[in-house]
């Protein structure tokens, strides 16, 4: 990425971010964490400034569209008490700057009372900026079903990826990938009933292999008026519980924990296998383990 030598305070550009993201998208293994954290470290003092919140906007490219409430107090509060931990990430705009990475400290920032935050001022192009914006929320935040499928089609759309290839880069499973992907097929008042948890990920699952949308419609009203589990479904709609792959190669795969092994890859958002008396789960980072340790009801003591 060709820029001029001087930011707008004409302090010399470091190139350690352009590196940085050069590292995040080539990688075999896509790791947001390790390069925001590269870009903070090697971001002299001098160069972190503070600007006015009033100016910031979101990126446009940002997926998430809900926030939790709840913990956005808890993170206002904890500012209040220590202030902003680690700057955020903007690109300066025509008016003011867009937000690359720190959408949550903003807003929390602002709840706190805080008229400025602490921030690094970056170029990006728009494609950098939704590559960004989409690999924070989805290695960082509790996105919803659907909020998280879209930012896997605009990922493997920007980056030219097979699901294959995506499920690799992210450290998840190819049927999480699939599952979640099929999810965008299902018209959008279902979307938006996902989104509010009046259905079920296992019950949408089923839902988004049905081509007939007056089908999806009907079974939806059962699921939320008579309360169908996700077998009484199944049965309804005669679907086996497998995504749509090559049944050749799934009965090449196959094992006796198939069916256990699948149920955990989906509940947990990563690749499990399941083999003689053991289960290896895999994680991309520490927030990814933290992530799984919180769904498997973990704490780990210090």
């Amino acid at each position: 990425m060709e820029t001029n030598n001087l930011n707008e305070s004409g302090i010399p550009r470091r190139r350690a971010l352009g590196k940085g993201l050069e590292e995040l998208f080539n990688s075999e293994v896509l790791d947001y964490s390790a390069v925001e954290e590269r870009i903070v470290n090697e971001t002299p003092k001098e160069e972190i400034t503070n600007v006015k919140i009033k100016d910031l906007r979101a990126n446009p490219y940002q997926p998430r569209k809900v926030f939790d409430e709840e913990a956005l107090k808890e993170l206002s509060e904890s500012i209040k008490e220590h202030g902003v931990f680690q700057p955020i990430i903007v690109k300066k705009s025509i008016k003011g700057y867009e937000i690359i990475a720190g959408e949550r400290r903003v807003k929390a920032s602002e709840m706190a009372g805080l008229e400025e935050i602490p921030a690094i001022i970056r170029d990006f192009n728009d494609t950098q900026m939704m590559e960004i914006a989409l690999l924070e929320n989805l290695q960082r935040e509790n996105l919803t079903a659907i909020e998280e499928a879209t930012a896997y089609k605009k990922l493997q759309d920007t980056l030219s990826l097979t699901q294959e290839e995506l499920a690799n880069r992210l450290g998840k499973s190819r049927s999480h990938i699939t599952n979640m992907l099929g999810l965008l097929t299902l018209p959008e008042d279902i979307q938006n009933d996902i989104n509010s948890k009046k259905i079920s990920m296992g019950h949408a699952r089923v839902l988004s292999k049905l081509d007939n949308v007056e089908q999806q419609k009907e079974l939806e009203n059962k699921i939320i008026n008579d309360g169908i589990s996700v077998r009484e479904l199944e049965e309804l709609t005669k679907a086996p519980v497998i995504t749509k792959s090559n049944p050749q190669k799934r009965k090449k795969e196959y094992n006796e924990y198939s069916y256990l092994q699948e149920e955990l890859s989906e509940k947990l958002g990563t690749k499990v296998a399941v083999k003689k008396n053991k289960i290896e789960i895999n994680f991309v980072n520490n927030n990814d383990l933290n992530r799984i340790l919180e769904l498997l009801n973990i704490e780990v003591g210090r």
